[in-house]
């Protein structure tokens, strides 16, 4: 079953940052290794700083 499809400019805040993220990494040629270790050290710098929020 397919979903209906949602105009990018009507997609929430999220799924904008997070297709040119995957559009940065991709067309920059980032190993997708290279790119989970790299968001990892994002997700724990940003959940650090809404700890300290």
């Amino acid at each position: 079953m397919t979903q209906p499809s949602v105009p990018l400019s009507d997609a929430p805040d999220e799924i904008k940052l997070a297709v040119d993220l995957i559009y940065l990494l991709e067309s920059n040629g980032v190993d997708p290794k290279v790119a989970l270790a790299a968001l990892a050290i994002v997700k724990a710098d940003l959940q650090q700083k809404l700890d300290n929020h």
